[in-house]
């Protein structure tokens, strides 16, 4: 009997390796047999093609849409840009401590951050930089011109400045370790609720959000709940992803897993710490670009039901990216595993569309179960479990947002203030001046309605129909044109908060836009309502 149980044992186990065996035969000779396919086809192009090729053009072009069919993280680093990566990767290398982007071509301050070497230097939003050590900078890409500005930190960097109505000036900086504030405001809203905001997960950004708790709570023992605000925060340290969560779940809890094809670098994180406070109610904001480090924290406390999460679904970023040197000083990143949270679900979106995750339908979708029994899905981030409808600003708004409109009018509103009211009491009460600026600067824009005329038009005059239809098109631009003229008073208290942000933004820089948007903003109103509201607070976390 026992002979025949382990000779059946042996079989099965043979039949096994031999089929893993042939599996793995199987898939060698696809790879040698294609790449035997791609060879030949390479010296088929260079032996006669009309033109002369770049080997190394050719080679970049294949691996990139290789690397890019995969996900938008996995890519491959030349040699020719192997030290702009190494530089961009390198904490050792820093800038001059402001968000700097290309403004009609040229290339602006558009937000100094406290306490870097820029805005200790005098700089302001506003200010172009036309030459950086006296070369300069006209025509240059944005990447180009971030390679040049980043060094070590210590050394002198030398911008040749145009600041408004003003001469051009030389600023002499000294670039240094900008530690730009993860955490720009915390404060009590709702007269006994903790808000804090987390912009991203950088060294120490759990013990600034614990130290501000804290603060907080010493300050009004009877706080009712925690707002924890991860929006527009994109992520960072996997490390501090678990303190963060730490500060609220009991010490020994599994917070993420990784998991990847090579299972001895799989890896499981826990808190390791005694807890902040386990008892307090909180609510956690998430919306479409909350990704990765934040899906950990929003997952974890959803799976754990230590909180509700309010506003959008989130990006659904949960891989993780190693470095591998292929040679010749080129690198190849790719990504070896996803992150796994508590209820055993992954927060990663599994289908992209032009680089971004693609919505899969819940019916889709794996379920999993939080730990008091609530359904969750898997792929694709995190849904909260108060949904929101996200912002979205009018046509009108937008194009004035788009063609730098309000940002070069609030460039010249500052010119001579030396200070505003305070971001929760700052109005602003020159919409007409704003209306006469526009008309100087003669801004026209395009609806969306307007496009698809565009289109209609176009379309018609391929079809030989476009006589036909020009008079309704005439009528119906005329109506257009009516309604763009009613939205200026219809959306003006939508531009009035656009301007009154970028006013605030300019004097009081990343806490006041956070402390400006408490006043209005309809999903902390909602995060306020629930936390004082036990009943619907429990209702939402049992209900299964």
């Amino acid at each position: 009997m026992f002979k025949k149980y382990f000779r059946f044992l042996f079989i099965s186990g043979l039949v096994v390796l031999l089929t893993s065996a042939g599996i793995y035969q199987d898939k060698l000779f696809e790879i040698s047999k294609n790449l035997e396919i791609f060879t030949r086809v390479y010296k088929e192009l260079n032996t006669g093609f009309v033109d002369d090729l770049d080997p190394n053009i050719m080679m970049k072009t294949a691996i990139d849409a290789m690397v890019n069919s995969l996900d938008p993280y996995t890519n491959y680093v030349t040699e020719s840009q192997i030290e702009s990566y190494r530089i961009s990767q390198d904490d050792r290398y820093q800038g001059i401590g402001a968000r700097v982007g290309l403004v009609d071509e040229e290339y602006t301050i558009l937000e100094p951050y406290a306490g870097g070497p820029a805005a200790e230097a005098g700089l302001k939003a506003g200010d172009k930089i036309l030459a950086i050590d006296g070369i300069t900078i006209k025509g240059k890409t944005l990447d180009e011109i971030n390679l040049i500005i980043r060094g070590v930190p210590g050394t002198n960097l030398n911008l040749t400045i145009a600041k408004p109505a003003k001469k051009e000036e030389i600023i002499t900086l000294v670039r240094g370790e900008v530690n730009i504030p993860n955490v720009p405001f915390s404060g009590i809203v709702g007269e006994d609720i903790a808000y804090i905001n987390l912009t991203t997960f950088t060294a120490n950004a759990s013990a600034n959000i614990k130290n501000a708790y804290k603060e907080l709570k010493n300050k009004n023992p009877n706080l009712k709940g925690v707002i924890l605000d991860l929006r527009q925060n994109g992520g960072g340290l996997l490390h501090e992803a678990v303190n963060i969560c730490n500060l609220f779940i009991p010490q020994g809890e599994v917070v993420v897993t990784t998991k990847g094809k090579v299972k001895e670098n799989d890896q499981t994180f826990k808190t390791m710490a005694p807890p902040v406070d386990l008892e307090i109610p909180l609510a956690v904001l998430i919306d479409k670009r909350s990704a990765s480090a934040s899906e950990i924290v929003s997952g974890v406390i959803q799976d754990l039901d230590r909180g509700v999460l309010i506003g959008q679904r989130s990006f659904g970023k949960g891989l993780v990216q190693n470095t591998k040197n292929v040679g010749y000083n080129a690198v190849l990143k790719l990504t070896t595993s996803k992150y796994y949270i508590p209820s055993g679900r992954c927060i990663q979106g599994v289908e992209y569309e032009n680089g971004q995750p693609k919505d899969i339908p819940d019916d889709q979708r794996s379920k999993f179960k939080t730990r008091n029994g609530r359904i969750v899905l898997d792929g694709g981030g995190v849904a909260p479990d108060i949904k929101s409808q996200a912002p979205e600003l009018s046509d009108l708004t937008k194009a004035l947002v788009e063609k730098n409109i309000i940002f070069h009018y609030v460039t010249r509103y500052v010119m001579g203030k030396d200070s505003i009211s305070s971001p929760e009491t700052f109005v602003f009460t020159e919409f007409g001046d704003f209306e006469k600026f526009c008309n100087e600067k003669k801004f026209v824009y395009q609806t969306k309605v307007e496009k698809s005329l565009e289109d209609v038009l176009e379309n018609a005059g391929t079809a030989g129909q476009k006589e036909l239809l020009q008079n309704d098109i005439n009528n119906i631009r005329q109506k257009i044109t009516k309604e763009k003229e009613k939205a200026w008073t219809i959306h003006k208290q939508e531009i009035i908060r656009e301007i009154e942000k970028e006013i605030v933004s300019r004097f009081y820089l990343q806490s006041g836009k956070v402390r400006y948007a408490l006043n209005v903003d309809p999903e902390i109103k909602e995060a306020i309502q629930v936390l004082h509201d036990t009943k619907r607070y429990q209702q939402i976390l049992t209900k299964k």
